[in-house]
């Protein structure tokens, strides 16, 4: 595996980090949002238990809210991009509304639009997503990067302790280091993740 370690600027290796929380999950449910993040949670390791986005950029949170009251007594991580969390952020209000213990965010904040050309993104500037979430009453913190370690450093052990057990709703933002890698697809078809996720959840 991989070194998750800070680079000299203190970024994160965005594949390690992932590999190395997910590996710690137990039976915790991942949504996964569209782009790098599913690449990541698929190259950790397909998993029933794991919802890939395909499209649908800003929906993320949200299932995982839905999942996460759905089943209170399962853990559930959504792992999405900085971007894709800015367009859905008005979810950020309703989770923190809703306040369900067992739902954790991990949004990987590569300060750019990795997607679409890595242009300069808005969590460069003056956009801090973990002071968004904790106005919404979410505990949340930053790791990674410039701006100081959060309360669970950057040792993905403390962070995954963090993830999987600390009642919830937390949210962590790692900064991670801007990656080329891609690559290792899950599955295209909705239906195939939608079903067997469902059953997954169900016990089938």
């Amino acid at each position: 595996m991989r070194d998750a370690r800070p680079d000299r600027d203190g970024r994160l290796d965005r594949r390690a980090l992932v590999a190395g929380i997910l590996d710690r999950r137990g039976d915790a449910a991942v949504v996964a949002g569209l782009g790098s993040p599913a690449w990541d949670c698929y190259a950790a390791g397909d998993s029933p238990l794991n919802f890939y986005f395909w499209g649908a950029m800003g929906g993320a949170a949200m299932l995982g809210l839905g999942v996460a009251l759905a089943q209170p007594a399962r853990r559930v991580l959504v792992v999405t991009g900085d971007a894709e969390m800015l367009m859905g952020v008005g979810s950020l209000a309703t989770i923190g509304a809703q306040a369900p213990s067992n739902l954790a965010l991990l949004v990987l904040d590569n300060e750019a639009f990795g997607e679409t050309g890595r242009q300069a993104g808005l969590t460069g500037g003056n956009t801090d997503i973990a002071a968004i979430a904790r106005g919404a009453g979410i505990d949340a913190f930053t790791v990674g990067g410039e701006v100081g370690e959060g309360p669970a450093g950057t040792d993905v052990n403390a962070l995954a302790g963090t993830l999987f057990a600390e009642e919830g709703p937390v949210l962590c933002v790692a900064k991670i280091a801007l990656s080329a890698e891609s690559g290792s697809y899950p599955p295209r078809d909705g239906v195939l993740l939608q079903a067997r996720f469902r059953a997954a959840l169900a016990g089938d």
